[in-house]
């Protein structure tokens, strides 16, 4: 039984690692240990069983991994056809032409939000939006949309987590949900990280469930709040032609 303990503890280590490169595309071994909090010595065993496999692939110049080939090889077995980062990439692409600013799709899990898919700006200075990056739920346009259009349950779990941020209101958290259920929309100005600001929609399928949260991000003095109203009836419409495209 102990012996089980140990793979299963093996098991998740090297998926801890491969989860490392979720945000970036090249890490040294001291990188990796550090993100994944193990000693380098157990990390560089893992790492050699993982290049062994061709999950990982380590470049010899630069002492760095990076991801192998057999990560594709399984992406490209997956399937594809109701997948939403997909599915409505060509509807984001004809969005971030249209308003000139980063657009990015969201979805939750669990007290946590992932970017699952993202089109940037062709603007100099532009939001930076990298795919399969977590935050939280409790901060961000995205973030509200997600908590006001899920089902209530996932609300009460979030303002009942102990994690929690304890400096943030919940009656305020709260009424700003309220305000983006009514609305239709949700906005956010330097929540999350100086100089940023976004305004969300929900995309609801044929059967009006959430989907995921639709987002146009940008510097915050380009992005205003004037201009994030201008665009909000815009990504509301293109919102709801991508529910239709989704069962």
């Amino acid at each position: 039984m102990e012996d089980g303990k140990l793979t299963v503890r093996a098991v998740e280590r090297a998926l801890d690692i491969l989860l490392c490169f979720t945000d970036s595309s090249d890490l040294s071994l001291t990188e990796i240990a550090s993100r994944v909090s193990l000693h380098k010595s157990t990390v560089h065993r893992l790492l050699a069983s993982l290049e062994g496999k061709g999950f990982v692939i380590r470049d010899a110049s630069s002492d760095k991994y990076r991801l192998g080939f057999r990560i594709w090889e399984l992406s490209a077995n997956m399937t594809h056809s109701d997948d939403p980062a997909l599915i409505l990439l060509p509807e984001m692409e004809r969005l971030r032409d249209q308003l000139d600013e980063t657009i990015s799709l969201y979805v939750s899990d669990g007290l946590e939000r992932v970017r699952v898919q993202a089109v940037q700006s062709n603007q100099a200075i532009r939001r930076v939006a990298p795919i399969g990056a977590r935050m939280p739920l409790h901060v961000g346009a995205s973030s509200k949309i997600l908590v006001a259009f899920a089902e209530p349950e996932v609300q009460q779990s979030l303002l009942a987590s102990p994690a929690w941020p304890a400096g943030l209101d919940k009656a305020s958290f709260r009424q700003q949900l309220a305000e983006a259920k009514s609305l239709g929309f949700a906005t956010s100005v330097e929540e999350r990280e100086p100089g940023a600001a976004a305004v969300a929609v929900p995309i609801l399928n044929r059967a009006h469930r959430l989907v995921a949260a639709l987002a146009v991000s940008g510097p915050s003095n380009r992005l205003t709040l004037e201009k994030m109203m201008e665009h909000a009836p815009v990504l509301m419409e293109a919102a709801r032609r991508m529910g239709k495209m989704i069962k």
